[in-house]
């Protein structure tokens, strides 16, 4: 599984690059803090597919990167996606190294 550093994501935003990223954490999680991205609940993939994109690359997020992984999994082996990445420590490790402004919980 391929992973992305708080700070690689960080440098990829800052550069504007084209990616999409997907927050499979649960709504109340995503209200504490998020990074902007689109919420669709690791429960909820099956049905809401559609959205994550395959033409650029989707950059998974959850609390510790436990959730994304299984996400990611689940959307390579069942629906061949390779476009994927999975942030490494979460969104946790967002706030920790890059943004210490940023709601921990």
């Amino acid at each position: 599984m391929d992973e992305i550093t708080a700070q690689e994501l960080k440098e990829r935003l800052s550069r504007s690059a084209e990616l999409q990223i997907v927050d499979v954490r649960e709504p109340v999680e995503f209200e504490i803090c998020n990074l902007g991205g689109e919420l669709i609940p690791l429960g909820d993939l099956p049905k809401q597919v559609n959205r994550v994109r395959r033409d650029i690359p989707v950059v998974m997020v959850c609390h510790h990167g436990f959730r994304s992984a299984q996400a990611i999994n689940y959307l390579t082996q069942r629906l061949g996606y390779d476009n994927l990445l999975n942030l490494k420590g979460g969104i946790h490790a967002w706030a920790t190294q890059v943004d210490p402004t940023m709601r921990v919980y």
